[in-house]
């Protein structure tokens, strides 16, 4: 069980895909709009209402690009995944009823949770991102950063006080529908029991490393590969590829913008200033680039286009970050919101980027600065390379299949 945007959804294609191989039958509850990601893989697929497209598009939605603050943009996000909560609720109660275990992203770990115990179900978290306090660095949802050790872990509590108020209204609905008696201690006690549950981490140990402060029952497993289908690239898009040197790959995914046109000029001006041939994916922010040294492209599997890119500039989601490493290649992160701050502070550490260029405040300067840095120093590229040869050696589903097994007996 999963909710909103593609990045939040597309790993549990893979994992549900090994699950699935290692025989048992898996269904993927998400929205509606993302069934099209399990077509052709043999998994199940429980459609739940709310389009997260349409919901960013709102004019609550456009809220969060006059949030100049990670803080700013949480408080804002609380009231817009409340409302869509609400609306969800009914459909993961029926997807429950029909399974006989929970897998829960962290969009949904409250409600899916108490769901599970009123239909006396196992149920354990899958997560994109490390949401459990820590002192070893800030919490992701905040964009990254470290406040000190003690500061952290306390802003890592802030974070899940600010998740609680967008299930205080949906976990005690469901209790009470479901004939669970009420939480005497309140939900926030509710929800910090849920947080005690296995979970385990879709992201590679070598990325994050496990913080020596968690508690037990909290792994980091290494990353769940979406399931891609038919992994052939448009015939357009190999004649581009083969036209020229390796292009640099521009994209936002599930970002939107206030103004796609302006920001596709700076990006197509930035990529000639730095001599750069560019791979431009529309996403949902609407980019688009035109010309002979350009191609402007719509969904394709990210594992087979980035391993022919000579860099990825990208929005540091945690989906496409991964892509980017598995691939072995430089990146240029320009961070929108939430946790991309944190994963480009990452890709930074890790030697693989040389700086972040923040969206808010891009010039065609800054990033065409950032990607002759990425493209032509040698380092950048060797440790990608490096890198990436020993994220591809990892299996992220095995402990998942593990945990599963022994909990469905």
């Amino acid at each position: 069980m999963t909710a909103g945007s593609r990045g939040d959804v597309a790993p549990f294609t893979g994992l549900g895909l090994g699950l699935a191989r290692a025989g048992h039958a898996v269904t993927l509850v998400t929205h509606g709009c993302f069934e099209p990601l399990v077509a052709g893989s043999g998994l199940g697929f429980h459609p739940l209402p709310v389009d997260p497209r349409a919901e960013l598009d709102s004019a609550r939605g456009r809220g969060l690009h006059r949030s100049a603050t990670g803080a700013g943009k949480m408080v804002r996000a609380v009231g817009l995944a409340r409302a869509a909560l609400a609306r969800m609720t009914d459909g993961l109660i029926a997807a429950a009823e029909k399974s006989d275990v929970l897998l829960l992203s962290g969009s949904l770990g409250p409600v899916g949770h108490a769901i599970a115990e009123a239909l006396e179900l196992p149920s354990m978290g899958v997560h994109l991102q490390p949401l459990s306090p820590t002192r070893e660095f800030a919490p992701p949802l905040l964009g990254g950063g470290h406040f000190g050790g003690p500061a952290n872990r306390l802003a890592g509590h802030g974070v899940n006080l600010a998740v609680e108020r967008v299930f205080s209204a949906a976990v005690p609905a469901v209790r009470a529908r479901l004939g669970l008696p009420p939480a005497r201690l309140g939900t926030a006690l509710r929800i910090r029991a849920g947080m005690r549950r296995p979970v385990h981490h879709g992201f590679s140990p070598l990325v994050v490393p496990r913080p020596h402060d968690w508690r037990p029952g909290l792994e980091v497993c290494g990353y769940w590969w979406p399931y891609d289908g038919d992994e052939r690239l448009p015939a357009a898009l190999r004649e581009f590829l083969d036209a020229g040197p390796p292009p640099v790959f521009v994209g936002l995914g599930s970002a939107t913008v206030p103004d796609p046109a302006r920001l596709s000029g700076t990006i197509v001006r930035a990529l000639r200033r730095a001599g750069l041939r560019g791979v431009v994916q529309r996403g949902w922010g609407g980019l688009a680039a035109a010309g002979d040294d350009m191609l402007t492209i719509g969904e394709v599997p990210h594992s087979a286009l980035f391993p022919r890119m000579a860099a990825v500039v990208h929005h540091a989601g945690a989906g496409t970050t991964a892509a980017g490493l598995r691939a072995g290649v430089p990146a240029v992160p320009l961070p929108v919101q939430f946790d991309e701050g944190f994963w480009a502070e990452r890709l930074i550490s890790l030697g693989v980027a040389p700086c972040a260029v923040p969206l808010r405040g891009l010039t065609a300067d800054s990033l065409a600065a950032a990607l002759v840095r990425a493209t032509r120093v040698a380092s950048y590229r060797e440790r990608a390379a490096a890198l990436g040869a020993l994220i591809r050696e990892e299996d992220g589903i095995a402990p998942v299949l593990a945990a599963v097994e022994r909990v469905a007996g």
